[in-house]
């Protein structure tokens, strides 16, 4: 498979901040030059991962995830190579070549995304044939151009009339079931996973289909709704259905409104309010709040009023509180018994939802007045003590900003005790506990120090003129520092992340990350003399060994005339510095 060329990975991460696009995903706090934060990838309560915007590179200390902005989002956003690439690109203006992003598919992928295609148009034209779930979307109120903009369809009885339409050839039959389209009985039997349902298409963030959910039409049918299940496509908790569309239907998305059913996303965008998604059978998850915050500024949650409905705010409020930096908003609107968002536009218009919205409580009361049941009275000091110690953790989460400053006052205005103000100790992020003090640093190998500058600060390498004289010396560590020298002049681009990746899946490849990670005392100028100071005593070096060889072969048998021309030279270049 045809790759990207070099010189456009790396132009492409020279122009991308990994500092934003990770913290837009995850709760950074600055530590001196770099920033911490705990874990995306594995659960941790201390913070180890550092994300340096210098050496455009993330590492943790704990479970040696390690990378550039690239394989960040493969990894965090769950994204393909080829779909990372645009989504920086995106960003940095940049426009990937037409015949690259061919070449780079995956086509096992593509096939995955074209059979999911095809069974979507399968489900739309079983919709428009005066099927029972047209009957029943006319009852509803849903229209043909909301029917269009969501691509609804539906999936007719029996047990393979997909299947059927598709193909049932041994290599579609596998696309079928890996695209979660298909079900396996105990005997091996496979058959159409939704029968008899409205089918509502799930798109990803480029408008393609990743997942199906499937109502039923008759209420005493069960599950009420269907999902596909988790795919290489699709993971539910990664996923919010109606986002695709209220891109298409914003330009500046203000608001975004979360609701529990595809039919209220379908709903509200029938009367008019269009930034309504839903997440997919699942609680509001930390990747959802991240999703979230990433397009829109406010957050409106919209749950029952019942224990159910507390119980999924409750889960929202976790979820988002580390995400609440200076300008984000988060509110919780709770609805009657027996009403839904459904059921309150139908009956009250988009004026009457957004006069329930305006209303919405927000965060802030929300999570005192979370704390504050199980009977506890703020009126007794044991009351104030207890608020003060259930709400230390939840604030703790919360980014440094005005936000939590004001939540933090608001805390001691309820109970007279400032809920950070208490703690007893103040917490060392495990990224800078690692580091040794810089006077009390081990001594490096010059060939080590060489390295370590290099990996922390490529374009060093462009400081160097071909030929280099070190390559020839014997030590161990000059091929390694060689390569890298190289690399550097090949790709004048090139990030410590991009030089760490040349080297993925090597047996160096672990002592290079620890390198690159280290926190390097001094500041530019110092490393740029350290550097062509150590690459200096290598050449010595090399014109040592040389001599050396020189005098060993005349000592054993003598000189030619080329030797001892050499000889004479190398002499006058500094030997007499190696004595």
């Amino acid at each position: 498979m045809a790759r990207l060329s070099d010189a456009f990975i790396d132009d492409l991460l020279a122009r991308t901040d990994i500092v934003e696009v990770i913290a837009a995903r995850v709760p950074l706090k600055r530590q001196g030059r770099e920033y911490s934060a705990r874990c995306p990838f594995h659960d941790e309560r201390s913070p180890s991962f550092t994300v340096s915007p210098n050496k455009q590179f993330y590492h943790c200390f704990g479970c040696g995830a390690h990378g550039t902005a690239i394989s960040f989002l493969m990894n965090y956003d769950r994204l393909e190579f080829l779909d990372a690439i645009d989504e920086l690109a995106r960003r940095a203006g940049i426009e990937v070549p037409r015949e690259t992003r061919q070449h780079n598919e995956n086509p096992d992928t593509r096939d995955m995304y074209t059979v999911l295609d095809e069974a979507a148009r399968f489900y739309r034209g079983a919709l428009a044939s005066g099927s029972e779930a047209a009957a029943y979307l006319d009852r509803r109120g849903v229209d043909a151009s909301i029917r269009e903009q969501f691509g609804i369809g539906y999936a007719p009885g029996g047990f393979s009339a997909l299947k059927d339409a598709l193909g049932t050839d041994p290599r579609r039959v596998s696309l079928l079931e890996r695209t979660g389209m298909l079900s396996k009985n105990d005997r091996g039997h496979v058959y159409d996973k939704f029968r008899e349902r409205v089918m509502f298409p799930i798109h990803d963030r480029r408008g393609r289909t990743i997942a199906f959910g499937g109502r039923v039409l008759k209420a005493e049918d069960s599950p009420k709704y269907l999902n596909s299940p988790e795919t290489p496509l699709f993971h539910k908790g990664r996923e919010l259905y109606g986002l695709w569309q209220v891109r298409q239907a914003n330009q500046n998305i203000a608001r975004l409104i979360v609701v529990e059913g595809y039919m209220d996303v379908v709903a509200l965008f029938q009367h008019g309010i269009t930034q309504a998604v839903a997440t997919l059978g699942t609680a509001t998850t930390p990747d959802h709040a991240e999703l979230l915050f990433r397009n829109a500024p406010d957050v409106y949650f919209c749950f029952d009023g019942d224990a159910a409905g507390r119980r999924a705010a409750t889960r929202a409020m976790e979820s988002v509180l580390p995400r609440m930096k200076d300008g984000r908003q988060a509110f919780f609107l709770f609805l009657p018994d027996g009403e839904d968002p459904d059921t309150i536009v139908r009956n009250e218009g988009a004026p009457g939802f957004d006069a329930r919205l305006a209303d919405a409580t927000p965060l802030s009361q929300f999570l005192f007045d979370s704390l504050a049941e199980d009977g506890i009275n703020l009126a007794t000091l044991d009351g104030k003590a207890r608020l003060a110690e259930r709400a230390k953790p939840m604030l703790a989460q919360l980014p440094d900003g005005a936000f939590a400053d004001l939540m933090q006052q608001r805390l001691t205005e309820l109970t007279g005790v400032g809920a950070r103000a208490s703690a007893p100790n103040v917490h060392v992020p495990a990224s800078r506990a690692r580091r040794a003090p810089a006077g009390n640093a081990p001594r490096r190998s010059m060939v080590r120090g060489a390295i370590t500058l290099l990996l922390q600060r490529p374009q060093l390498a462009l400081e160097l003129q071909p030929p280099y004289r070190f390559v020839a010396l014997r030590q161990p560590g000059i091929e390694l520092l060689t390569e890298l020298v190289a690399t550097v002049s090949a790709r004048p681009d090139i990030g410590t992340g991009a030089l760490l990746a040349h080297f993925e899946g090597r047996e160096e490849a672990g002592a290079l990350q620890k390198l690159a990670s280290l926190d390097l005392p001094g500041d530019e100028a110092g490393w740029r003399l350290e550097f062509i100071d150590a690459i200096g005593q290598l050449d010595r070096q090399t014109l040592r060994q040389r001599v050396d060889e020189l005098l060993e072969k005349q000592r054993d048998g003598g000189l030619d005339a080329v030797d001892k021309a050499e000889l004479r030279e190398l002499l006058q270049a500094g030997g007499n510095a190696t004595g």
